[in-house]
């Protein structure tokens, strides 16, 4: 995942944490109107906006997203790094908390934060499992 370059050599936490941080400022900020109440991910802390979308051409998930907070921003910017381009099928083969524990990230996660993940990633392999269907 090259968006996560700089996340995976960061030696030590603090600069993984400051890498996670700018990632997140490298995603789209999203309009006001988009924030709505049902576009809101159930079960993370932070407040999740999440849009899964699928390209009917490209047979291919789009998703977009933003969070109120930096951290969960720069996160969610790397789950969308995971799944976005992919079709339905190949969003189903991928193991986010794998490639978050390649990363070094899951033992520095506070447990709310990893529900958050989990929560983002399940709400995208819904939408993936519902396209399958």
């Amino acid at each position: 995942m090259k968006a996560a370059q700089g996340i995976k050599n960061a030696p030590a936490w603090q600069q993984k944490y400051r890498e996670i941080m700018l990632l997140g400022k490298t995603l789209p900020v999203l309009a006001d109107v988009l924030k709505i109440d049902s576009a809101l991910v159930p079960g993370c802390e932070s407040k999740v906006w999440l849009f899964v979308e699928f390209d009917l051409t490209e047979n291919t998930l789009v998703v977009i997203g933003d969070s109120d907070t930096r951290i969960v921003k720069g996160l969610l910017a790397l789950i969308l790094a995971l799944y976005n381009g992919l079709t339905p099928e190949q969003v189903l083969e991928i193991n986010a908390y794998q490639e978050f524990e390649k990363l070094g990230l899951i033992s520095h996660l506070s447990p709310s934060r990893g529900n958050g993940i989990k929560a983002m990633v399940e709400t995208i392999q819904t939408m993936a499992k519902q396209k399958i269907s």
